[in-house]
């Protein structure tokens, strides 16, 4: 099989993340500005000359991940999917939630309300846009179980009330919460009984409003949050497993971003590459269908490190992987993702869900 093409003109851009094309320099208070470089070529990508150096590029990760065989869902099979899609959302791990009931949802939605106007009384500053009156409303996302085992996800939203007493239906919302559970038939088998495992939470809105829920959620439920970060070991996976999914439309380029450590400014170089020619190299070393092997990963980012530096004279092997962008979602090292196509909801959310166990555990 011919190698892939890396798609684009081949030249080397320096640009500042607010205005193309320029470069900033340490101000006299000693503040420097952000910079970004943006790579691409159309130069081929050799698989004979690249051998793996021992041990993992990465660190420790799983020898293998089994792709889901779950139904892929379409954008109009729940209404509430689309609330899911093409946002970027903040990633937490949550431990199980204990005495937690499905059939107390609207009793949820009731005390939290009365929990956030407390803390407004308290807290007068905490959200403005809160002193025109709001709603909390608690719902069940069942489209989302991917197995037997697994909990309906559970999505909050925080609307400003309607001016209009006559309406029923609140106006914006102003913040969302989504706990899901997704592929974790592991961890739910050893769960006790009275504890709800949800150990995904995917937030929207400010953190004023966070802080308000995460503290209700933690005295009603006894249960912890924590902010979920992602490795640059498991963004290397997320390249290869999202690569491997060819997505039928909203088709992006595959972007791979990498932060370059010890500089006297911060500085990030972006590498972008056709996602026609990553799927066409990603073919040419994946062997077993239905899973990824840690092998792989390595070779698919060991290729591109090569490729890079025979035309950049940069190694990327000494810089830092932050985030990745595909057609199927985008997901930085800081624990923010986009999710980029409905079709693959459910398979970045089982991903997801194992760093979130992984995280509590």
């Amino acid at each position: 099989m011919s190698s892939p093409q890396l798609s684009s003109t081949e030249q080397v851009q320096q640009q500042d993340t607010g205005s193309p094309d320029s470069r900033k320099v340490p101000t006299s208070g000693g503040k420097t500005a952000d910079h970004v470089v943006n790579f691409s070529n159309t130069a081929h990508v050799s698989k004979s000359r690249v051998s793996l150096r021992r041990g993992n590029l990465f660190g420790q990760s799983p020898a293998k991940r089994k792709i889901p065989q779950t139904p892929h869902l379409q954008e109009n099979v729940d209404p509430q999917i689309n609330l899911l899609i093409r946002k970027q959302w903040i990633l937490y791990s949550v431990t199980p939630l204990y005495k937690f009931s499905y059939n107390q949802l609207q009793e949820y939605s009731r005390q939290l309300s009365f929990f956030i106007a407390a803390e407004k009384q308290k807290r007068p500053a905490v959200e403005a846009e809160l002193d025109l009156g709001f709603t909390v409303k608690f719902s069940s996302i069942s489209t989302l179980k991917a197995t037997g085992l697994d909990q309906p996800a559970v999505l909050i939203q925080i609307a400003q009330r309607s001016r209009n007493a006559a309406e029923k239906a609140g106006g914006k919302v102003l913040w969302t919460g989504c706990f899901c559970c997704t592929c974790a038939d592991d961890m739910l088998e050893a769960v006790m009984e009275d504890f709800t495992c949800l150990p995904l939470f995917l937030v929207k809105g400010s953190e004023s409003l966070l802080t308000i829920v995460g503290t209700w959620f933690q005295q009603t439920f006894d249960c912890c949050f924590s902010r979920l970060t992602i490795s640059s070991m498991n963004l290397a996976w997320m390249a290869a497993m999202w690569t491997a999914s060819k997505a039928d439309s909203h088709t992006v380029a595959t972007e791979l971003t990498f932060s370059v450590p010890c500089s006297p400014y911060p500085l990030d170089i972006s590498y972008a590459i056709h996602p026609d020619d990553a799927k066409a190299f990603w073919d040419s070393i994946h062997t077993t269908q239905g899973e990824v092997h840690q092998e792989e990963v390595d070779l698919f980012m060991e290729m591109l490190y090569c490729h890079f530096h025979r035309h950049f004279k940069i190694y990327l092997s000494a810089t830092r992987l932050v985030k990745v962008s595909t057609s199927v979602a985008a997901a930085h090292s800081d624990g923010k993702i986009k999710i980029l196509h409905t079709r693959y909801l459910i398979g970045v959310l089982s991903l997801l869900t194992e760093l979130a166990i992984s995280k509590i555990m």
